[in-house]
């Protein structure tokens, strides 16, 4: 379950932009990962809860935005979106080896809450 490794290195990031941005605490945290990304979210979800108890991080809620897999055609230049693992491009039906997205992990944005009251 590499899911762990990853939500670890999720939190090193969440808390280092908690620090930089001087949060008290982190509510949100929005990913995009990619289809081929080879994440289970829901595993992910459940080691990062693990994880970031006891921190800045402790209860925020994880959003995963899917990104689909695209790929173009060397040969014809289309882009297209990958079904069912089937790297062919549709135009011309030559194997399809440029990934256009599909594989990345990204976090997207974090919020939180200062701890500071508006005075």
């Amino acid at each position: 379950m590499h899911e762990l490794s990853i939500a670890q290195s999720l939190l090193d990031i969440v808390v280092e932009e908690a620090t930089r941005n001087r949060l008290g605490s982190v509510n949100k945290v929005r990913l995009r990962i990619g289809e081929l990304a080879a994440v289970v979210p829901e595993s992910l979800t459940f080691c990062f809860d693990l994880v970031s108890r006891d921190t800045v991080a402790s209860g925020a809620a994880i959003e995963i935005e899917s990104v689909a897999v695209t790929a173009r055609c060397d040969r014809c230049e289309v882009s297209f979106e990958v079904k069912d693992r089937v790297f062919e491009c549709p135009r011309c039906g030559e194997p399809v080896l440029e990934m256009l997205s599909g594989r990345e992990l990204y976090v997207m944005s974090i919020e939180g809450e200062t701890g500071e009251e508006d005075g």
